[in-house]
C-alpha cells in the first residue's frame, strides 16, 4: 500500500472543463463541507476558466490537498484539427499508411466526404529499415537517413515527431535505436515511438494513435504548465492529477508523455461518477446519459464497472487505440441549433450556439433557436434561474424568433415548433443510446438511465419511455457530475501487449509472464504518485477473436494464469453472449494481453452534496411556484420545487419540476419521483404510454 504524502484526508477539488461550462466541486472529507461552481469555459485558455471556478467557489488554494482535472484540450485539438506541426519518420514504402487506412469511406452510401490525415504527406518521410512480422531484421536501420529526415522535418518547422516503423510491436529495436539518435538532434522531448504508446500489430491504428499523441503533446504540456503555474501563484502547493480517457488519473508531471490517453477525459470522468453513484445507490447496471450544452455522451455500466475499449474511433478514420471508457457522442446538447433546411424539414444540431453567444435565452446576442430555448417556451425552464443570463431578452423575444425561423416555415404554432424541436432531439439521443446498448449486446430494459449534465434530467424520462427503460437515476448534482468524477476516480494505468498467436500454439507460461510483468510495472507507476492509495489491484483480460475474423472481444481473466482449455471455454462463452452463435469448428486466437492496474483511493461520502440542513419538513414548504408546462400539446398546472429544500424521504407524482443550481429535473405526468439516502432522485416511469 502506498500511503503517499497527500490525499483524501484533506480538501479535494475536482474541476472539469466542458464545451460550454467549467464545473467545480470542492469537498472537505473531515467536515463534509461542499462548495460548487459553474462558470463559462474559456476555450482560448482553459486555465482561466479553472481559476474563475476556484474563485467563484471561494476555495483557499493554500488549504487544498489535491486537485483533479478533466480537460477537453486534446479532444478539441483533434476534432478541430488545431494541432502542433508534427512530422513522421517511417519505413520505406509506408508513408501513406495513415491516409490509406482501412479502405472505408466517410459516407457509407455515396461517393462524397473528405478526410484530412493528422500529419500531411509532405511531413511524412521514409527511410530504409524493415522488420518482418516475426521481429526478424529484413533491412537494417539506416542511421544517416534517419538523421537527415529529422533535420528536414526540423527545417520545415515541426515541433513534434513520430517514429513509426513496420512491425515494431514484434521487435522495437529499430525504434529504440532511433530514439537514442534523435535525443542528440531533436530540441525537445516531443518524440513518440509507435510501439511505446501502443504495442499492437495493426500499422494503421498504431500509427494514427502515435500521430495523435505527438500532435497534441506540446499543446497539453503548455496548458498544464500554465495551469500549474497559475495554481502555484495562488498558493497551491499540492499535486495536480489529470483524468485520462480510461477513467483513471495520472500526475500532471507525467500526463503529456502519453497525451493521447487524455482524449475523452471529460466524458470518462462523468461515467466514473455514475458508476460510483450507482454502486452506492444499489443500481450497478446503468446507461449513462450526459447532455450538456454542446453534445450528449452515452456509455454502458455493468456491475458498477464502465465498459472500456481500446478500439475507440472518435471520428472517421481517427482510431485512438489506447484503453478508454466506451463513450459514444451525438451532436445534441442544450445549445444545439434548430433550423428548417432547404427541403423544408426540421433539423436539430450538430451545430451548437456554445457558451458564446449561446442560446437566445442567455441574453448574450444569440439569434438561433436552440433546444434550451424550446424548453423555455414550453415552461420547462425558468428564465430567472438560467445560468449566465445577462438580461435583455424576454420570453416574447424568444417566441418571436421561433415564430419567424421555425413555426411559420413549418406551418406550426410556436409551442408546436418547440415540442417538435424537443421530440427530434430526443429521437437523436435515443438513437445514440440504442447504438451503445445494442452494439454491446445489452437490452436497455435491463438497465436504469443515469441522467446528468446541465440538460440531461430535462429529457431523461422521455428517453427512458422511448427505450423501455423502467427507471431513471438523477444524482444529487447532475450538472457537475463530470467534476465529481474527478474527485471519486481512482488512479489507473493500462497496458496492452500484442501476442497475435493461435490459442493452440500459445505458450501459456509466457502469457502469464507478460501479464505479471504488466502488473508489476503498473504498481510501480502508481507507487510513484504523490497521492494516498487505499490498495492496488490488477485487472487482467485478453483480446481474442476467431481466426479469420477482424473484430476483437475482451475476455476477462481472474488472474494471470489460466489453462488453455479454460481460456478456450471462456472465450466461447463471451462470443456466444455477444453474438448468440457457436462456432465450435473455428479456432481461436489471442491477439492482445491486457492489464489495468488500479490504485483505489479512499471512498467519499456524497450525501453532503445537498446540505441536509437546508431540507424542509414537507413538499409544500419546498415548493417555490407553479406554472403552466406543455406536455403533448396540453398545458399542465405544474408545481415547481427547489431541490435543496426537498425532504430527505419525499415522494411525488408528476407533472413536477425540480430546480437546482446546476440543472432542472422534469417529472412527466404519471411518473413517480422518490429520494434515496444519498440524495439521488429515482424516477419510476408510469402513466403515459
Amino acid at each position: 500500500m502506498n500511503t503517499g504524502v497527500s490525499g483524501q484526508s484533506g480538501q479535494i477539488v475536482g474541476v472539469d472543463v466542458g464545451g460550454t461550462f467549467t464545473d467545480l466541486v470542492a469537498l472537505d472529507p473531515a467536515t463534509g463541507q461542499v462548495r460548487l461552481a459553474k462558470v463559462p469555459s474559456t476555450l482560448d485558455n482553459q486555465a482561466y476558466g479553472v481559476m474563475a471556478a476556484l474563485e467563484e467557489a471561494a476555495v483557499d488554494l493554500a488549504a487544498l490537498d489535491l486537485i483533479v482535472h478533466g480537460t477537453t484540450t486534446t479532444t478539441n485539438a483533434v476534432l478541430e484539427r488545431k494541432l502542433s506541426k508534427t512530422g513522421l519518420i517511417t519505413t520505406a514504402g509506408f508513408r501513406d499508411v495513415l491516409e490509406l487506412g482501412r479502405r472505408t469511406r466517410p459516407q457509407p452510401y455515396g461517393m462524397k466526404g473528405s478526410f484530412t490525415p493528422i500529419i500531411p504527406r509532405d511531413l511524412r518521410l521514409e527511410i530504409p529499415e524493415r522488420m518482418d512480422a516475426a521481429g526478424e531484421i529484413v533491412t537494417p536501420l539506416d542511421e544517416d537517413a534517419l538523421r537527415g529526415a529529422a533535420r528536414e522535418l526540423l527545417d520545415k518547422g515541426c515541433e513534434s515527431l513520430v517514429v513509426h516503423f513496420l512491425h515494431a510491436y514484434a521487435n522495437p529495436a529499430h525504434e529504440l535505436r532511433a530514439a537514442e539518435i534523435l535525443r542528440e538532434l531533436w530540441p525537445n522531448q516531443h518524440v513518440t515511438l509507435g510501439h511505446a504508446l501502443l504495442s499492437e500489430s495493426r500499422e494503421f491504428e498504431r500509427g494514427v494513435t502515435a500521430a495523435v499523441n505527438a500532435s497534441v503533446q506540446p499543446l497539453l504540456e503548455r496548458y498544464i504548465r500554465r495551469l500549474v503555474e497559475e495554481l502555484a501563484g495562488g498558493g497551491y502547493a499540492g499535486e495536480v492529477l489529470v483524468m485520462n480517457g480510461n477513467g483513471g488519473m495520472v500526475s500532471s508531471r507525467m500526463v503529456a508523455r502519453e497525451a493521447a490517453k487524455t482524449v475523452m477525459s471529460g466524458p470518462a470522468s462523468g461515467v466514473m461518477a455514475a458508476a460510483y453513484t450507482g454502486r452506492q445507490a444499489g443500481m450497478p447496471d446503468l446507461i449513462t446519459y450526459d447532455m450538456g450544452g454542446t453534445s450528449t455522451d452515452v456509455a454502458l455500466i455493468r456491475g458498477a464497472e464502465p465498459s472500456v475499449s481500446n478500439e475507440i474511433e472518435i471520428e472517421y478514420a481517427m482510431p485512438i487505440h489506447v484503453p478508454m471508457v466506451d463513450v459514444r457522442t451525438v451532436g445534441a446538447g442544450g445549445g444545439s441549433i434548430a433550423r428548417v433546411n432547404a427541403a423544408g424539414l426540421l433539423e436539430v444540431g450538430p451545430e451548437s450556439a456554445g457558451a458564446s453567444p449561446g442560446p437566445i435565452c442567455y441574453g448574450r446576442g444569440g439569434t438561433d433557436p436552440t433546444i434550451s430555448d424550446a424548453n423555455l417556451l414550453l415552461g420547462r425552464l425558468n428564465p430567472a434561474k438560467l445560468k449566465s443570463v445577462e438580461g435583455g431578452v424576454s420570453l416574447a423575444d424568444v417566441s418571436a424568433i421561433f415564430e419567424a425561423k421555425l413555426a411559420r416555415p413549418l406551418g406550426l404554432t410556436v409551442p408546436e415548433a418547440a415540442e417538435a424541436v424537443i421530440r427530434l432531439a430526443n429521437i437523436k439521443m435515443a438513437g445514440a443510446i440504442r447504438m451503445v446498448s445494442v452494439s454491446l449486446g445489452a437490452d436497455p430494459r435491463d438497465f436504469a438511465l443515469f441522467a446528468f449534465g446541465g440538460a440531461g434530467p430535462l429529457h431523461a424520462s422521455a428517453l427512458a419511455r422511448e427505450l423501455g427503460v423502467p427507471r431513471v437515476l438523477v444524482p444529487a448534482r447532475p450538472g457537475i457530475t463530470n467534476a465529481l468524477g474527478c474527485v471519486v476516480a481512482d488512479l489507473r494505468h493500462d497496458f496492452v501487449t500484442t501476442l497475435n498467436t493461435p490459442l493452440d500454439l500459445l505458450d501459456m507460461d509466457h502469457l502469464a509472464q507478460v501479464l505479471e510483468g504488466q502488473a508489476v510495472e503498473g504498481a510501480a507507476l502508481i507507487g510513484a504518485e504523490k497521492v494516498e492509495i487505499r490498495d492496488t489491484r490488477p485487472v487482467y483480460s485478453l483480446d481474442m477473436q476467431f481466426i479469420g475474423q477482424t473484430h476483437l472481444l475482451r475476455v476477462p481473466l481472474d488472474g494471470p494464469k489460466i489453462s488453455r482449455e479454460a481460456l478456450r471455454k471462456r472465450f466461447e462463452e463471451v462470443y456466444f453472449r455477444r453474438f448468440r452463435v457457436e462456432l465450435a469448428e473455428i479456432r481461436a486466437a489471442v491477439v492482445n494481453a491486457n492489464c489495468s492496474v488500479i490504485g483505489a483511493r479512499a471512498p467519499l461520502d456524497l450525501s453532503t452534496l445537498i446540505d441536509p440542513a437546508g431540507r424542509k419538513a414537507t413538499l409544500a414548504e419546498a415548493r417555490t411556484a407553479r406554472r403552466a408546462v406543455i406536455f403533448d400539446g396540453a398545458a399542465h398546472d405544474t408545481p415547481i420545487y427547489w431541490r435543496d429544500h426537498l425532504p430527505g424521504d419525499f415522494s411525488l407524482t408528476g407533472p413536477a419540476i425540480i430546480e437546482q443550481m446546476d440543472t432542472t429535473v422534469l417529472i412527466e405526468p404519471g411518473d413517480t419521483a422518490t429520494a434515496d439516502g444519498a440524495g439521488n432522485i429515482i424516477v419510476t416511469l408510469g402513466g403515459r404510454a
